[in-house]
């Protein structure tokens, strides 16, 4: 049974084509799954549709896409996927999904699975017209720049027909009002409509956009619903797939600052979709947000750093040129500094790790102190190990911890010990080589060599 949602409670089913290898992209990867912050750009379109309100989901994709599939299923579970073995124009890709639209719905969108730009609130404005009469609703917009594109058609301010650049007179050329793709039909009338497009026209190919002249033959109102010309672009290379990167980052960029995040420089910041600033984060020049991140209230990313997968409490610091990896947790009020590494580690309460440091498969209690040039050495080339450092704990510099190994609460380890075994809560670890001096080995090294050191230059201060 379809779930309803959306005004007066009309229920509404969302066909997302999604067929296409992509060749222009000229990559293995099928184009809608390549991303855009984080996000393929079908999981953008699918999570627009689910956010708009669309109780079914049907994806039209080639036969045998099964990582096209497999984001189906992480997105939009419950969502079909019907196969479509031959590419016969969009109407066609439409109808490859007959199964879904037989069941019933007051409102179909049909979107495209390259189209990661449009938001659940143009897809929502798209079916409004439906609920007021309309059997059809296209999305459109405006530009000096139609070569191209489908032309949408008016006479008295009613939409008449949607015309193919490659079918279109001069005259119908120079309209600047353009077809989007996008298009809302009637439940009631969606499946008569389409069934009775045909292929009578320059590619051959079964039009989607024919179905509103077959519409208006009939006497249906056709609605026309205005967006904005970057929010409609599709993407076909990787030229307009950096299109679409920059418009979203610009939109996420936006959105945080509004939240309450400060970003020094918010052109050279970048991030995911799913990034959660809290209010008064300060973000320094030059970071990245991969997916999965969450930075809590007062916290400080100094420049060049990257997150990915990473939790961040209240007040912490990272960086500059940290890098928090998936599964990093950092407690309210830690530190991590310049170039440290932080996978699968979760880090106490005001503990700090500020230089050159490695910390993998970790656990570091609450005030420790990682000293600059510490590594747990956790992969032993089979399998991953846990270092436990308890709080309160002092690891000297240029310290390796060989896991599985515990550093107990209080305890100090001294600087360049490789560790082995537990050290006990407030015991002294030093693993380390004894230092021997010899007097005059360095002048007696160089003199089998026949080396002789140079003498120091004195530099002669002003009078």
């Amino acid at each position: 049974m379809t779930t309803r949602h959306g005004s007066a409670g009309r229920t509404l089913t969302a066909i997302v084509l999604a067929a296409g290898k992509g060749t222009r992209m000229r990559s293995a990867l099928p184009k809608v799954l390549h991303a855009v912050a984080g996000r393929t750009m079908l999981g953008h379109v699918l999570t627009a549709a689910r956010e708009a309100g669309a109780g079914r989901i049907a994806v039209v994709a080639e036969p045998g896409q099964a990582a096209v599939e497999a984001e189906v299923a992480a997105i939009a579970p419950g969502a079909r996927v019907h196969p479509q073995a031959e590419r016969l124009g969009t109407a066609h890709a439409v109808l490859a999904a007959r199964d879904t639209l037989a069941e019933d719905a007051d409102d179909v969108v049909v979107a495209f699975g390259d189209t990661p730009l449009v938001t659940a609130a143009t897809l929502t404005r798209l079916r409004a017209p439906l609920a007021e009469g309309a059997a059809i609703a296209v999305l459109a917009f405006d530009t000096d720049r139609p070569t191209g594109y489908g032309r949408v058609l008016t006479q008295d301010g009613s939409v008449t027909a949607i015309r193919e650049d490659k079918d279109a007179t001069d005259e119908e050329r120079r309209v600047g009002l353009c077809n989007a793709g996008l298009m809302a039909l009637s439940g009631r009338h969606a499946l008569a409509i389409l069934d009775r497009i045909g292929n009578a026209n320059a590619a051959g190919e079964y039009y989607l956009t024919d179905a509103v002249a077959l519409a208006v033959a009939e006497g249906l109102s056709v609605a026309v619903v205005r967006v904005e010309e970057a929010e409609a672009q599709g993407v076909n290379d990787r030229v307009q797939l950096a299109v679409a990167e920059a418009e979203i980052q610009s939109r996420l960029r936006r959105a945080a600052q509004i939240g309450g995040a400060t970003l020094v420089a918010p052109e050279t910041v970048f991030l995911s979709v799913d990034t959660v600033l809290g209010q008064d984060v300060l973000v320094e020049p030059h970071v990245v947000f991969g997916p999965r991140v969450t930075v809590g209230d007062g916290c400080v990313i100094h420049a060049f750093s990257h997150l990915e997968g990473a939790s961040l409490e209240p007040g912490v610091t990272i960086g500059p040129y940290a890098r928090l990896r998936p599964g990093a947790v950092l407690e309210t009020g830690s530190r991590v500094g310049n170039f440290v590494e932080l996978k699968n580690t979760r880090l106490g309460a005001g503990a700090k790790a500020n230089h050159l440091t490695y910390l993998g498969d970790s656990t570091v209690g609450a005030g420790a102190n990682v000293g600059a040039g510490t590594i747990t050495c956790n992969y032993d080339g089979v399998n991953k190990h846990r270092t436990s450092i308890g709080a309160g704990a002092f690891v000297g510099s240029n310290s390796a911890l060989v896991a599985p190994v515990a550093v107990g609460a209080g305890a100090i380890v001294g600087a360049g010990s490789v560790v082995t075994a537990d050290v006990p809560a407030d015991g002294l670890a030093v693993a380390r080589a004894r230092q021997v001096n010899r007097p005059e080995g360095a002048r007696l090294w160089r003199a089998t060599k026949g080396l002789v050191r140079k003498p120091e230059t004195k530099t002669h201060e002003k009078p």
